[in-house]
């Protein structure tokens, strides 16, 4: 039996049958790309927090001061007692 070209094994069929084979293709692609950038985005956004809070400067950050400074270097024994009483009579 001869099919009239309106099912999928006709003539008329072969253009429009591609177009869309090729369309679902390209959708399926997008989707998936889309969910890849999904799931890494919301990974990203999930850990910036965690960063945050283990003491990465944020761009709202005072700076420190000089006293600050160091007094951190001494608590680190990056310098002796007299070097930072020496250098806090200086500030």
């Amino acid at each position: 039996m001869m099919w009239d070209g309106n099912g999928y094994g006709g003539y008329g069929a072969g253009l429009g049958g591609w177009m869309m084979f090729a369309f679902m293709i390209v959708f399926v692609v997008a989707v998936v790309v889309g969910i890849v950038f999904l799931v890494r985005y919301l990974a990203q956004a999930s850990s910036l927090p965690a960063a945050w809070s283990a003491g990465m400067p944020t761009a709202a950050a005072a700076p420190e001061s000089p006293k600050d400074v160091l007094k951190r270097r001494y608590a680190a024994g990056e310098i002796d007692r007299a070097e930072y009483l020496q250098t806090l009579g200086d500030l």
